[in-house]
């Protein structure tokens, strides 16, 4: 039987002082999207959290709820029933020769590098029938045009060499654009996406105009943060959030680690001094 997965994905923090283009994504076997959300929106239920959960919503009072949701959503990544990838741009690293064309639509142009590479499809388990990919976006913030032009490449993206090879399939029917209120995962998405724009752009130090202290909500988030890390760790003792996974002498590991960060760098780029920690 073919194999089918669904890929939810966000972004966050387009630009930021020392680390920007934020990209997350998910990828979950279709067949078990049901089961593991309704884990979550019972945990939700008994943690009494109606609301969307967000990063930005993160504070103290609800620190301890949003802990014991992303221990949930980890244990489902340890059980390898979920799959997160995370990429990011070093702000010091900037692009050399960009045209105008690549300046007005890089939002969407790592987008589709993110898609193409950080799951490592084209190393998903070989079968005998192909593999389908639906593909989520969370609301997509630009043109209908832009958008639509954008699922397009993501469309062609089966007719590349690589996931030729190793019948990745999509269906145009299989792009969409989703509300994350009505989907749990894309939500604990967004609270760990949340989570490294914050710490990576050292917001866990900042101490609000004429104050003496960090807020509260500051402290509650860089809380959760550190819980999130301490649940990476479970799988890289020694993980380091500012770099890119190693793939450890094995090129498949793109596709089967539960979790991955990568830093991403064009071919051609010029380094601005200032801009690194």
């Amino acid at each position: 039987m073919p194999k089918h997965y669904t890929i939810y994905c966000d972004e966050s923090l387009e630009k930021g002082e020392y680390y920007s283009d934020f990209y997350g994504g998910l990828l979950v076997e279709t067949q078990n999207i049901e089961v593991l959300s309704d884990r979550l929106l019972r945990k939700k239920e008994e943690l009494n959290l109606y609301a969307e959960l967000k990063w930005s919503k993160v504070s103290a009072p609800y620190l301890q709820k949003y802990m014991d949701m992303i221990d949930l959503f980890f244990s489902m990544i340890l059980n390898e029933r979920i799959k997160i990838r995370i990429m990011f741009r070093q702000s010091a690293i900037q692009a050399k020769g960009l045209s105008e064309y690549n300046k007005r639509n890089g939002y969407f142009l790592l987008y589709y590098q993110f898609i193409k590479h950080s799951f490592g499809l084209p190393h998903a388990p070989e079968i005998d029938e192909e593999t389908y990919i639906r593909i989520l976006f969370d609301e997509l913030p630009d043109s209908k045009h832009k958008s639509n032009l954008f699922k397009s490449h993501i469309y062609d993206l089966q007719q590349t060499k690589d996931f030729k090879s190793n019948q990745i399939k999509i269906r145009r029917r299989d792009i969409g654009e989703v509300d994350s209120k009505k989907h749990v995962l894309l939500q604990c998405l967004d609270i760990v996406l949340g989570s490294m724009a914050f710490r990576l752009n050292d917001k866990h130090k900042i101490i609000p105009e004429g104050a003496s202290r960090r807020g509260k909500k500051t402290i509650a988030k860089e809380k959760l943060y550190k819980r999130i890390n301490k649940n990476i760790r479970i799988i890289y003792p020694n993980f380091n959030i500012g770099i890119s996974t190693g793939i450890r002498d094995n090129a498949s590991n793109v596709f089967i680690d539960p979790y991955r960060h990568w830093s991403f760098r064009p071919q051609e780029f010029i380094v601005d001094e200032e801009k690194f920690k």
